[in-house]
């Protein structure tokens, strides 16, 4: 899997995460949500992405976003 993929998987499995916890526990958990989607549009924009830095030091294939 490469990092690109990764991080996708990463931010939708979060995101379906805070919406269920959302629901069972308190709706505040909808600025996870906000935080999680404001991260991806800020590195479709910057190419910049904390976890893709992770990835990388942990040795995971680049893919051809996060480089």
């Amino acid at each position: 899997m490469t990092i690109d993929r990764f991080v996708l998987a990463f931010a939708g499995s979060f995101i379906l995460i805070s919406l269920l916890l959302s629901r069972i526990h308190s709706p505040y958990w909808l600025w996870f949500t906000a935080f999680v989607g404001a991260n991806l549009l800020q590195s479709a924009f910057t190419g910049f992405c904390p976890l893709a830095k992770i990835l990388r030091m942990f040795g995971v294939k680049p893919g051809q976003a996060f480089q």
